[in-house]
């Protein structure tokens, strides 16, 4: 069976704006206008709004997430799936094979007999021809009715459960949309579904359907012509900035075309801050990240460690006007290999609302001096120089 067509995508940006000239309006025809946001910091507000959301849907639900955990989290989103496929509701899930490699296949079964859909993205086997070990489905999203749509960093595991009932508690960033993006997303579902299964299914959502004011954008990292659409909403935005840059990103690996624009906008004064995690669940990655910042300390760009539990966001300000959330993190991985997507936002209430958050994380968190840096002791270089050359395997 063949994929129907799709609709056109508008064509990329015709005209590079001049480096710090601040309009935001160079790419309109990208944004779609009738979008209503919501933001999430942690996994105890943004769990009950999903299984909300789940339990409100009355046609579809589509699940798409890099772990899918065996724990109280799991469960809970588990059972709620196989409850909407026993009342009638068409639900669906995607989950990758690498992340949720101890996927508990008692889960699976509970929700395959109640009628739930499992499409596991890229099996572990490698006997299998073209099993592709190295691409995986790094996103985390949720479209229930076509109507209402989440996306950002949170995985579905008590990692971000409260630590009250024995979760992490990591920071993050996620976001609730209403609109014709939450249609987006539902596409952008539909395609993994097809080209892993040959299988086609249409929306039940109203691609028109208005409920805001927010503009927004569906940046998703696919195969070869559309793999670098995310790094060049970024790459515009910063060079468009002129009053400030805020980024929190967990495994902040920039490459260089990254690094050139954070450098130039602190250059002609653009105050640059960039929030990273203070400790890491992946500690090599850790290493190889901070042997990024010397060259971007000594060029004007300010780092903060969080200081609390994991920080996990993939989140970027610019200006207060534009916005970005998903599951993207500045690294090479992300931009070669994973499928990923963000939310682009030109809305000013919902920048001002990511950028105030911003700030209460660097209140608990600790800059790092440039003298100080240079400083560390030797240990730490040697670490940091060896991990940092098997950046594009992490």
């Amino acid at each position: 069976m063949a994929m129907p067509r799709l609709p056109r995508v508008p064509r990329l940006l015709k005209r590079r704006p001049a480096p710090g000239s601040g309009d935001f309006s160079w790419d309109d025809d990208e944004f779609v206008p009738g979008n209503k946001l919501s933001l999430y910091l942690r996994g105890e507000d943004l769990y009950p709004a999903m299984a909300e959301a789940i339990e409100d849907a009355r046609l579809s639900v589509n699940l798409e997430t890099y772990i899918f955990g065996s724990d109280m989290t799991g469960r809970t989103f588990a059972e709620l799936l196989a409850k909407k496929a026993r009342q009638g509701v068409r639900a669906r899930l995607i989950y990758d094979s690498m992340g949720s490699l101890d996927f508990d296949p008692a889960l699976a079964t509970l929700m395959r007999n109640a009628g739930v859909q499992l499409l596991e993205y890229h099996p572990v086997a490698p006997w299998r021809p073209r099993w592709a070990w190295n691409r995986r489905d790094h996103r985390k999203l949720l479209v229930c009715d076509g109507r209402v749509g989440f996306v950002g960093g949170m995985n579905l595991s008590d990692e971000n459960a409260p630590a009250e009932l024995g979760g992490g508690d990591w920071r993050d960033a996620h976001a609730r949309v209403e609109g014709p993006a939450a249609g987006e997303l539902d596409r952008r579902f539909r395609a993994v579904w097809f080209k892993e299964t040959g299988r086609w299914f249409e929306s039940v959502g109203d691609p028109d359907a208005r409920v805001g004011a927010a503009r927004v954008k569906v940046a998703a990292n696919e195969e070869l012509l559309h793999r670098f659409v995310i790094r060049r909403g970024y790459t515009r935005a910063l060079r468009a900035a002129r009053a400030e840059i805020s980024i929190a990103n967990a495994y902040f690996i920039p490459g260089w075309s990254i690094r050139r624009e954070l450098a130039h906008a602190a250059r002609r004064g653009v105050a640059v801050r960039v929030l990273v995690p203070g400790t890491s669940d992946i500690g090599s990655v850790w290493h190889a990240m901070r042997a990024k910042y010397d060259g971007l300390l000594s060029r004007g760009v300010r780092i903060f460690e969080w200081q609390g539990a994991m920080m996990h966001a993939k989140a970027v300000v610019v200006d207060r006007q534009w916005a970005s959330v998903g599951t993207y993190n500045l690294d090479l991985r992300s931009l070669r290999h994973n499928l990923e997507v963000n939310l682009d936002i030109l809305d000013r209430e919902f920048a001002e609302r990511l950028a105030r958050a911003f700030q209460t994380g660097l209140e608990g968190s600790r800059e790092i001096a440039l003298a100080e840096w240079r400083r560390r002791p030797w240990k730490d270089r040697v670490l940091e120089r060896f991990f940092s050359s098997f950046e594009s395997l992490f």
